[in-house]
């Protein structure tokens, strides 16, 4: 047994890669994410937002799949602000809620030119520690609070608010690099200093606005791991995020497992890296943002060699132009398009042409007024996700088709 600090991957797709501006996912993609998310041994997705109303059924739909077992050992973490009414009204409309990440701003920037006097420095650990204590009496079993605008927050003051955060009973301290300001060697120095004086884990969550997030996202889980604990660093699929993104699931994990310098550093053992070229097309689809050609492990040309140098020693022997394999990445298999017929299951689907499409899915149905349930669903799921339904999503709404009724229901 391993007795070093490990690296585990909190994925933040269906928090802040759903605010990515001009995009979204619907609450069923949501929800399949965190299925693949699962099945790649994601220590946790944080999956939604307790406090927006639109997300209520969603978020309880995917705890009852939790308690099903459809969705373990993922842990299923909501983002709400460090405030006592934001965490009561949480486990109101979510009461089987278990793990949360409060956030509050901690630099003085933000202190002073975004709360406009609303609050202080004193105030603002008051006000975090406050609904630290009230998500611990009222049942959460993980709480991480969030220092947005670390990197931009004097040392003093951020180890400060994060001893508070530990005395009042959290778990773990997230440092944002809100703006993506830090570079390798800022966030090294801080979070070691950080970690040193907090003794405690520590996660990271940056953002790419210079091109540096998956660099930074390793140098400060190595900070982290130096000091002697568990890291944390928070990904995206395929680096979805704002502005510039945040740090991308597969490019994390490829140089955890494959950087110079990286071998002394444990990631958690429950990462299937074998899932990533499924997440990631799942995803590029749901998103409708295409994988960029030169993505590192999934794009067109991450395994391709053009030049006769590169062609000639990758056909010799792939290590002398390939760092890792892409049957690594469940690459390899030939798609299969159809060219000929198809019937598809839309939201104007009759009760042939659906039981046809879910016959070659080799899913059967107890009798006709299942299968005519399950083809209502999915019409709905076609009008839900406004694009056609991969059989993955055909497969799940045909499993679960109580949890997809309540994933489909929003009441404004």
């Amino acid at each position: 047994m391993n007795d070093k600090p490990v690296i585990q991957l909190v994925d933040v797709t269906n928090r802040d890669g759903v605010q990515t501006s001009r995009i979204c996912l619907s609450k069923l993609q949501k929800t399949m994410i965190n299925i693949y998310l699962n099945e790649m041994g994601v220590f946790q997705s944080e999956f939604g937002f307790p406090l927006t109303h639109h997300e209520t059924n969603y978020l309880n739909a995917n705890l009852e799949l939790a308690e099903k077992g459809a969705l373990a050992p993922i842990r299923l973490g909501g983002w709400i602000r460090a405030t006592k009414e934001d965490v009561k009204m949480t486990f109101s409309l979510t009461p089987k809620i278990k793990h949360l990440n409060l956030s509050i701003s901690t630099s003085d920037q933000m202190i002073i030119h975004k709360f406009k006097g609303k609050l202080d420095h004193t105030s603002v650990i008051k006000e975090m520690t406050e609904a630290v204590k009230e998500a611990d009496e009222l049942g959460a079993e993980s709480i991480g609070v969030n220092a947005e605008d670390a990197s931009r927050t004097r040392t003093d003051y951020l180890i400060e608010f994060a001893l508070a955060a530990k005395e009042a009973g959290a778990d773990r301290i997230r440092y944002c690099d809100t703006l993506g300001c830090d570079t390798p060697f800022s966030i090294y120095e801080r979070i070691k200093l950080l970690a040193d004086a907090v003794k405690m884990p520590i996660e990271i969550h940056c953002h790419n606005d210079l091109g540096l997030v998956v660099a930074n996202s390793l140098a400060g889980a190595r900070a982290v791991n130096d000091a002697g604990f568990d890291a944390y660093i928070n990904t995206c699929v395929n680096g979805m995020g704002e502005r510039a993104g945040n740090a991308d699931l597969v490019s994390v994990i490829l140089a955890i497992k494959y950087g110079n310098g990286m071998q002394d550093y444990v990631l958690s053992e429950s990462v299937n890296l074998k899932m990533a070229w499924r997440i990631c097309k799942y995803a590029s689809y749901a998103f409708g943002v295409s994988i960029p050609i030169n993505q590192p492990g999934v794009g067109a040309n991450a395994f391709a060699h053009e030049s006769g140098i590169h062609a000639d020693g990758a056909l010799k022997d792939r290590r002398n132009y390939e760092l890792y394999d892409f049957e690594e990445l469940g690459r390899g298999d030939p798609e299969i398009i159809e060219t000929g017929r198809k019937i598809t299951a839309g939201e104007y689907s009759g009760i042939k042409g659906f039981r046809n499409v879910y016959e070659k899915l080799e899913v059967e149905f107890r009798d006709d007024k299942e299968a005519a349930q399950v083809l209502e669903l999915v019409r709905y799921a076609n009008v839900h996700n406004q694009k056609p339904l991969v059989d993955e999503e055909l497969k799940f709404i045909a499993k679960y088709p109580d949890i997809a009724r309540k994933i489909f229901t929003m009441t404004p």
